[in-house]
């Protein structure tokens, strides 16, 4: 959607609710494009609310792990094979 100043200041909740569906306005002055309005970025991360209500909806509480779990886990070869990464893989070659 395209719109001049004039039309955005008159017309923002418009212009408000277009974004919201997904498109991109821009707007105008003088036929040129100054400014434009996008939704924000989504949420990037870890979804830790998200974790807690599967927890709670798989019936977890507590997830307590032994120290043997813990050794594996902090081995190299562990991540290397969760990743698929070969044993000839080195960082410093991308």
């Amino acid at each position: 959607m395209e719109m001049s100043v004039r039309e955005a200041r008159a017309q923002f909740a418009a212009a408000l609710a277009a974004v919201e569906r997904g498109e991109r306005v821009t707007i105008t002055k003088n036929g040129k494009p100054v400014a434009e309005l996008v939704a924000p970025p989504a949420k990037k991360g870890f979804d830790w609310e998200r974790a807690d209500r599967v927890r709670k909806e798989l019936g977890i509480k507590d997830a307590t792990l032994d120290d043997e779990w813990m050794e594996a886990f902090n081995d190299p070869a562990f991540s290397r094979e969760v990743l698929g990464i070969g044993d000839d893989w080195d960082p410093a070659h991308r």
